[in-house]
């Protein structure tokens, strides 16, 4: 994969190309032209391309999940108004004109829409979808003759469906134009929305392969440096030295401290995953896209390792991953929306096999060896915030402590060491 340039770290005013709006929010619900630009050149452009689409398409994990969700519940489909958020090829909106809708709004941001176009006419389905080229929170849909049942007169879709989900869920920042999207245009009280809930998790893994590659990478690039600035004084007289400090920041932010994409094996996750944030996609807000906070509810983890499990494998790191849930509402205004009597799940762990979506994997500076007839512990929070040079990446701060027991004793029981907390700040690029 092409290597994640990560832009200069200066403050939010200074940046000439800031991939975010003024006000932080991403650029396709306020920011100027020049914002938008920046959007699309970093983010929208590779949703353009058929490549990009044909990879999410031989996701054969994910195109179950929706297929079943949609096709499995044609009664809640049949005659329904229907909205699909950033339809890119078009797919789900071809599955919910099949399902019985009577109307389906497609909505692309990108020229893909005149794919999609054409997707529609080859699959007799043109005459009940619309596609909509432009972004969600500019969409206005055409009255029609179709009734509302809240307070405002946008709000006549029956069933949003959706495929928003980025790397570790919340990258890339889709969930917000969803929302926006929800807000205007669902029906609050009767509306569904596919998925309906996601769920975040975090899980202890051994990686040591991969996790010594990186810090070979990172210290054949130094020494590359190194004779490079040797080079350049005996060559040509000139003295790089100087930039070493900021070269070695870049390097060590690159190799050592940026998750990596992963498809684990099953037997890598050393003890059970926990959940991290949940999402009801009918009642989660703005603000709980944005990340998770240090402190939220469930940002805490705590695991137990012993070493008969795994023989002995060594901590490497984290691995983070989501599951999505396609089931009846569980909202307390949901009572009189239609219920799915055949739920649909999508999971992008380790047990699922391959997804596009893979694992985002967390590795440590040095493993967390697993000695003998002992329990390591290993527990704090997890924080998941935005990047301020770009509103659709993230980084992700974990802190903990790790402490070892003989496996005999109780968690709370009396420990043979304790580590001091431990602070890492990862970017997921």
């Amino acid at each position: 994969s092409e290597r994640h340039k990560t832009p200069t770290k200066m403050a939010s005013d200074e940046i000439d190309f800031a991939n975010a709006s003024k006000t932080g929010e991403i650029p396709s619900f306020n920011g100027d032209e020049k914002a938008k630009a920046t959007d699309f050149a970093n983010y929208f452009c590779s949703y353009a391309q058929l490549y990009h689409q044909k990879q999410m398409l031989v996701d054969h994990v994910r195109m179950a999940a929706y297929h079943s969700a949609i096709m499995g519940n044609s009664l809640v489909f049949k005659d329904k108004v229907v909205m699909d958020v950033g339809t890119g090829s078009g797919i789900l909106a071809v599955w919910a004109a099949k399902a019985g809708a009577k109307r389906v709004y497609a909505v692309e941001y990108t020229e893909m829409s005149k794919h999609a176009e054409k997707v529609m006419e080859a699959n007799g389905v043109s005459d009940v979808v619309t596609v909509i080229r432009g972004a969600v929170e500019d969409v206005v849909l055409p009255r029609e003759d179709f009734a509302t049942d809240g307070e405002n007169d946008t709000q006549c879709v029956d069933i949003i469906v959706s495929e928003w989900m980025g790397y570790f869920l919340l990258r890339e920042s889709m969930l917000d134009s969803l929302i926006r999207a929800r807000d205007k245009f669902l029906k609050p009280r009767t509306g569904l929305m596919f998925p309906s809930h996601c769920t975040m998790y975090v899980a202890p893994i051994t990686d040591e392969e991969e996790r010594y590659q990186s810090c070979a990478e990172y210290a054949n690039t130094m020494q590359d440096w190194s004779q490079f600035v040797e080079t350049t004084k005996s060559t040509y007289g000139v003295d790089m030295s100087c930039l070493e400090a900021p070269f070695d920041r870049e390097q060590n932010e690159y190799y050592l401290l940026s998750s990596k994409w992963a498809e684990l094996k099953p037997n890598a996750i050393l003890a059970e995953a926990q959940p991290v944030k949940m999402l009801d996609m009918i009642t989660c807000t703005i603000e709980e896209s944005r990340g998770l906070a240090l402190f939220d509810e469930l940002s805490s983890f705590d695991f137990d390792i012993s070493d008969d499990y795994k023989d002995g494998a060594p901590i490497s790191g984290f691995a983070g991953w989501f599951t999505s849930d396609f089931k009846s509402r569980t909202d307390a205004n949901g009572a009189d929306a239609p219920k799915l009597m055949s739920p649909a799940f999508l999971d992008t762990g380790p047990e699922a096999g391959y997804t596009h979506w893979g694992q985002q994997v967390f590795h440590l500076l040095s493993s967390i060896p697993v000695l003998p007839d002992q329990k390591v512990r290993i527990y704090g929070n997890l924080e998941l915030m935005r990047t301020k040079e770009n509103a659709r990446l993230y980084n992700c701060r974990f802190r903990f402590k790790t402490s070892r027991r003989n496996e005999s004793e109780p968690k709370d029981g009396k420990v043979l060491m304790e580590s001091d907390l431990t602070e890492t700040v990862y970017q997921i690029p």
